[in-house]
């Protein structure tokens, strides 16, 4: 018997990957997609499922093609990519000080 593939499941633990790595909460980024509160939350807890339009506007939020949404290939140079925008996006709301303290902390790892 073969074994039954849960896309659900497998959406909803994209979705919240992708969310995490931009780091927003479910509620922000549902309502950002216009939806109510709790909506992104439900998707992840396989309670809701969104329709085309709406995976459309997750997307778009994410600032991802739906093709890379569903590309979960780790070292793929398009990942590498969107990691760095993410680390980029966050960098901007670090202090001064501790923008330094990263900035030390990634030429010694780039330098070992």
């Amino acid at each position: 018997m073969e074994k039954s593939i849960n896309y659900e499941k497998i959406f909803a633990e994209r979705l919240y990957y992708l969310r995490t790595l931009k780091g927003v909460s479910a509620r922000e980024m549902s309502l950002a997609i216009g939806q109510n509160p709790s909506y992104i939350n439900r998707i992840e807890n396989n309670k809701s499922f969104p329709s085309m339009q709406t995976f459309f506007y997750i997307c778009e939020y994410l600032e991802i093609t739906p093709s890379y949404f569903f590309d979960d290939k780790t070292h793929d140079e398009n990942n590498k990519k969107n990691d760095v925008t993410a680390i980029l996006s966050n960098l901007k709301l670090l202090s001064k000080k501790n923008l330094v303290i990263v900035k030390d902390l990634v030429s010694a790892l780039v330098n070992k």
